[in-house]
């Protein structure tokens, strides 16, 4: 599927800020369409290979676009910072750790069909590299384990909230939300189901289908009650994720070897630790970002290493790794 004409124009005449926010708007339109349950795992992994043409030309007519990423793209961390700044008392955040914009149908009808009122959806920039510590590091704490038990109390951008990082059950995590005005949960899900995932045979399909259950059930939704008790709620992420179980593999040995030796089974490195390759357009982009010096993986590739190349991960440059949610709620009776 080539794609659309409209797009292909905005992006070949666009600045670098209006093709990213053009190249967003792509991803949310494709990803957020209303799905029925029974199909969450053919209709998302369907969703998944759409957008693999975007990401075809973003690591090739348009890779040089990476460079103007930090520079244009709103991060979530910062767009996160602002809102709470701007929002005052009753505010909290909800940051499911490796949400990605193919969980948002079930986020967008949850709250329609339990009342809530959506004041914006829409699409923030992970860090790069698109991992857990660049965005903890971001929100200025020192890790996302830091905020367990209120370990980040007095510290980081989000002051005055309530900290706990966490991957208990839903219901268990409802229990724990106090009368606090202000609260920063981050839950581990999906992210470690990503690693459980990640074996050959498993894989997108099967997390779809796990992703509808989840955020469709009574103890998500519970959560999400007791944060806005009082108070306005985003709900956001760190970082997406690959479905790298339907990438193709690098059929030229020389680029398979090269990748194999830079990345190893991973998305990205420090970059200093081999010379670049020679290849236009490039196999992996060298970027000198907020928080490292780094070698990533430009595009939907994979090659074969030990233990087999995983089929969900992240740290990448596709979409759908650095492209996150960033939805507020409020609710009758809440903030």
């Amino acid at each position: 599927m080539p794609l659309p004409l409209t797009l292909l124009r905005q992006l070949q005449a666009a600045s670098p800020g209006k093709a990213w926010a053009s190249l967003f708007e792509h991803a949310w339109n494709t990803c957020s369409a209303p799905l029925p349950p029974e199909k969450a795992s053919s209709e998302v992994t369907k969703r998944d290979a759409e957008l693999g043409v975007a990401d075809l030309f973003l690591a090739t007519a348009g890779w040089d676009l990476w460079y103007s990423y930090e520079a244009v793209v709103p991060r979530t961390a910062d767009v996160l910072a602002s809102w709470w700044a701007e929002r005052g008392a009753g505010r909290a955040v909800l940051v499911l750790d490796a949400l990605s914009l193919r969980e948002v149908p079930w986020l967008l009808k949850g709250a329609a069909d339990r009342g809530y009122t959506v004041h914006q959806s829409r699409v923030t920039g992970a860090e790069l590299p698109a991992n857990t510590q660049p965005f903890a590091a971001a929100l200025g704490y020192m890790s996302r384990s830091s905020l367990q038990n209120n370990g980040g109390a007095g510290k980081g951008r989000l002051t005055g909230a309530v900290t706990d990082s966490t991957d208990l059950p839903w219901e268990d995590c409802a229990a724990q939300i106090n009368a606090a005005q202000d609260w920063l949960l981050w839950h581990h899900w999906p992210d470690e189901r990503l690693h459980d995932l990640g074996a050959p045979g498993h894989g997108l399909a099967t997390l779809a289908k796990e992703a509808a259950e989840k955020l469709s059930s009574d103890g998500f939704w519970g959560i999400v009650h007791a944060l806005t008790t009082g108070r306005r709620l985003i709900i956001t992420a760190d970082h997406g994720y690959a479905a790298s179980g339907h990438f193709h593999d690098t059929p030229d040995p020389a680029q398979a070897r090269y990748l194999k030796d830079r990345l190893k089974s991973g998305r990205w490195s420090v970059s200093a630790e081999l010379e670049p390759g020679n290849w236009v357009p490039p196999l992996t982009l060298h970027l000198k970002t907020a928080h490292a010096d780094a070698a990533l993986a430009l595009g939907r590739r994979k090659w074969k290493s030990q233990g087999g190349y995983p089929t969900l991960t992240h740290g990448g440059l596709s979409l759908l790794e650095v492209a996150v949610p960033f939805i507020e709620l409020s609710r009758t009776g809440g903030a």
